[in-house]
């Protein structure tokens, strides 16, 4: 799936006010660990609702082989995106300023101040949400997944099969 594809659709299902069902929370909160669960409560609704159905589709793959660290991986890739505290329309506005001038990293955007440090911290999502899940006690998998699923397939640490599983699940 293209880029925009996929921001596209991650675009109108945020529009979609309501998080996963009862019985995707109850799973989740049998999958996680205490410190997880509560980043994973932290993220918006839609996202818990798009990274539930990341991890079903990741334990379809997978079976036996996406144990609890894997669903904590795609459950909780992008739950750096809460440090930004951006909304959906901002979050537009950020991914389309980081695209047209700083890449991903955000690097230059995080010394601004207001909503250009927001846009800073949203871009640097992925090494934001590793540290987050580091300091709950995720599995080393979890936290590599976070800081790893924008990079290249050749810079993933991950076993191969995982990582692939994980990032065609995301449809990112």
């Amino acid at each position: 799936m293209s880029r925009l594809a996929h921001l596209t659709g991650r675009f109108i299902g945020s529009l979609w006010p309501l998080g996963p069902s009862r019985a995707a929370e109850s799973w989740v909160a049998g999958v996680l660990q205490p410190g997880e669960l509560a980043l994973w409560r932290r993220m918006s609704r839609p996202d818990r609702r798009h990274a539930v159905a990341v991890a079903h589709r990741v334990e379809a793959v997978l079976a036996a082989d996406a144990g609890p660290p894997v669903l904590a991986a795609a459950l909780l890739h992008d739950v750096g995106k809460v440090v930004s505290g951006l909304g959906t329309m901002r979050r537009v506005l950020a991914t389309v300023a980081g695209d047209a001038t700083a890449g991903r990293h955000g690097l230059a955007w995080s010394n601004g101040r207001g909503f250009t440090r927001q846009v800073g911290l949203y871009l640097r999502h992925a090494s934001l949400g590793a540290d987050l899940l580091a300091l709950a006690g995720s599995d080393p998998l979890t936290v590599a997944w976070a800081r790893e699923h924008h990079l290249p397939a050749d810079q993933w640490t991950v076993p191969a099969g995982v990582a692939q599983a994980l990032k065609a699940a995301d449809n990112d």
